[in-house]
């Protein structure tokens, strides 16, 4: 996901999002465990989207602040 599409989104799509994304980075993490994974590269990819939100969230902030 790219941070422009973030930018356009609100804060509780925003919020939403980071809430989905998490809980599929613990699905990744049991699966990676447990030796079921499929695509190891996608828990790398959601990490990143995680800290693209939190990125996005916090410049929000900053300029509501």
């Amino acid at each position: 996901m790219k941070a422009t599409e973030l930018r356009e989104m609100s804060v509780g799509e925003l919020e939403q999002k980071e809430t989905d994304l998490r809980r599929e980075f613990l699905n990744l993490r049991v699966q990676q465990a447990t030796g079921e994974i499929v695509n190891p590269k996608r828990m790398g990819h959601v990490r990143r989207d995680i800290a693209r939100i939190l990125t996005v969230l916090r410049e929000k902030a900053e300029r509501n602040g």
